[in-house]
């Protein structure tokens, strides 16, 4: 399958899927969390497949890759945040939720890897 836009990377599907999951979960947080964790969690999970969309239309390698690292951060700073909800008692098991962040880790390392393979 060619990849014609970001909506074919596996990587965007998974980290859209990943964004769409946070949503789901954090409207039964605390409407007291409405302005802190709650958006907190939406931004950085929101900012990977955002990032990814953005990377995949840079022209040049090194831009695409700054995109895709940028994404990786947001990816770890909601990891984080599974952590702390989970230990605040707002999300009881995040087990099937820091799988899915671990994938798609890999999936963005993997991406990252071939571009730079194929810049040499």
């Amino acid at each position: 399958m060619k990849i014609e836009k970001f909506q074919d990377l596996l990587v965007w599907q998974r980290a859209h899927q990943f964004a769409l999951r946070t949503y789901r979960h954090t409207k039964a947080f605390p409407a007291d969390e409405k302005f802190g964790l709650v958006s907190q969690m939406r931004r950085a999970a929101v900012s990977i497949p955002a990032n990814i969309a953005e990377g995949f239309v840079k022209r040049s390698q090194a831009d695409k890759i700054r995109y895709y690292n940028i994404a990786q951060g947001s990816l770890e700073e909601s990891k984080y945040y599974l952590v702390l909800a989970h230990d605040l008692g707002y999300l009881k098991d995040v087990t099937e939720e820091t799988a899915q962040a671990n994938e798609i880790g890999r999936l963005l390392n993997g991406l990252i890897n071939s571009i730079e393979r194929s810049s040499h």
